[in-house]
């Protein structure tokens, strides 16, 4: 209960950038850029997605429109705090007007971070959401940026979020604030056709969870209002505006997230994951993610040999998996907090009517239905955890404060510990 003399929140927020969506949209980007009167642009990507095609061909298109253009291909797969460092290094080489983010969250959040650390003095960690770092809100103006999706997942172009992964402390956090939202979202469905299957699995897995977790989150007017209303949290838990986003990404994903596995160059398949994407993004980037991606920061931060196929030869657990792990325990948990809403979310993305004869059970049998048809991997102990690692997890995913403001259930430690044993 709230205390007497705090009253509930009475307000909710909700953003998301400009949207240009449709194949063929990568290459109105030059023009995009030039209307903005911007005379240059790094282009930040990977060098698997480099290897695509797509970045030089953006950069032909700036180039092509009057703007001087190169590419940083030397973003990290789970970019981390060093290699974070590395493309700020590379970017205050030179003054640039203008930065456009090519591939997928990893990609997207190096930009965000090289915006906000090239525009302002400071560190990483002075930013970081406490108690990990200083959660110091970005006080002067960011450049333009424009975030270009290669895969159908994070949906972090439409988000105010940047995850990293803090190698020395094996943790995983975010820095969040609405600055760093992208000032532009070029959505191109033929971007993510080259995608290997597991890596579209484990992306769609990262929609699915952003879309259940906003939905399911706390309701925004059952929070505290804050003690000043400029400084609301960029989660702002469930609320009308998000809940509808949230609701046809799910029906998206179950129509489509099969199809996209099965056979990646299914443009309609492709079409409807990228929308879903776009979709959960906005939910969850207004209403929050809460317990799934609290738990996996540190089923990612303190992963030790696992590797996955279709990704990079090193240890890592894909974002999309780390965030899929907890989800049955964590929803049949989260279950007493709405029970009509986890029924909803399951007929949403089953197409099955569930009604409260089915309880708790729903919604989690419908999650691990879908996972296996699409081959995620079952349990923590796929990625090499056993009980001995239960409090270094729980003790990470209670450092995740973002994520707990916005979780629908009064949660403990006892609770989280028992929902990684669960998922073991």
């Amino acid at each position: 209960m709230l205390p007497e003399n705090q009253p509930n929140e009475q307000v909710f927020t909700w953003a998301a950038p400009p949207l240009k969506f449709g194949p063929g949209a990568v290459d109105e980007i030059g023009a995009e850029v030039a209307a903005t009167g911007a005379s240059s642009a790094l282009v930040i990507t990977d060098a698997g997605v480099r290897e695509t095609g797509f970045p030089d061909r953006i950069r032909e298109s700036l180039v092509l429109a009057g703007v001087k253009a190169e590419v940083f291909d030397g973003v990290a797969i789970e970019p981390t705090d060093h290699s974070i460092a590395a493309a700020v290094d590379f970017a205050r080489e030179q003054q640039w007007d203008c930065f456009v983010a090519v591939g997928g969250g990893s990609a997207m959040d190096t930009a965000k971070a090289v915006n906000l650390l090239t525009t302002h003095p400071g560190e990483l960690l002075d930013f970081v959401t406490p108690p990990i770092g200083a959660g110091t809100a970005p006080w002067l103006p960011l450049k333009p940026l424009i975030a270009v999706p290669t895969t159908a997942g994070t949906g972090s172009e439409s988000t105010t979020i940047c995850v990293v992964d803090l190698l020395d402390l094996h943790l995983k956090a975010g820095v969040s604030h609405p600055r760093l939202r992208p000032s532009l979202a070029v959505v191109d469905p033929l971007a993510t056709v080259s995608l290997p299957a597991q890596v579209t699995a484990a992306s769609g897995m990262d929609v699915l969870s952003h879309a259940l977790e906003s939905y399911t989150s706390i309701r925004y007017d059952a929070k505290p209002a804050p003690q000043d209303p400029m400084r609301r949290p960029a989660f702002c838990g469930s609320n009308p505006i998000s809940d509808v986003w949230c609701e046809m990404a799910l029906r998206l994903v179950g129509r489509s997230l099969r199809k996209a596995v099965c056979n990646g160059r299914d443009l309609s398949a492709r079409t409807d994951m990228a929308l879903a994407s776009t979709y959960a993004g906005t939910g969850f980037g207004n209403a929050g993610t809460h317990l799934p991606h609290a738990n996996a920061y540190p089923v990612a931060g303190a992963v030790r040999d696992y590797r996955a196929e279709g990704y990079p030869e090193m240890p890592m657990v894909p974002h999309g998996q780390a965030v899929s792990a907890t989800a049955a325990a964590v929803f049949r948990w989260t279950y007493p907090s709405d029970p009509q809403r986890h029924l909803e979310a399951a007929t949403l993305l089953s197409g099955r009517t569930f009604t409260a004869t089915d309880g708790a059970e729903a919604l989690p049998h419908v999650l691990t239905e879908l996972m296996s048809d699409i081959g995620m991997p079952s349990g923590l102990r796929s990625f090499g955890y056993t009980e001995d690692d239960l409090d270094t997890l729980t003790d990470g995913t209670l450092k995740q404060t973002r994520q707990l403001a916005v979780v629908p259930r009064p949660l403990d430690r006892g609770a989280v510990t028992e929902i990684f044993e669960r998922s073991l």
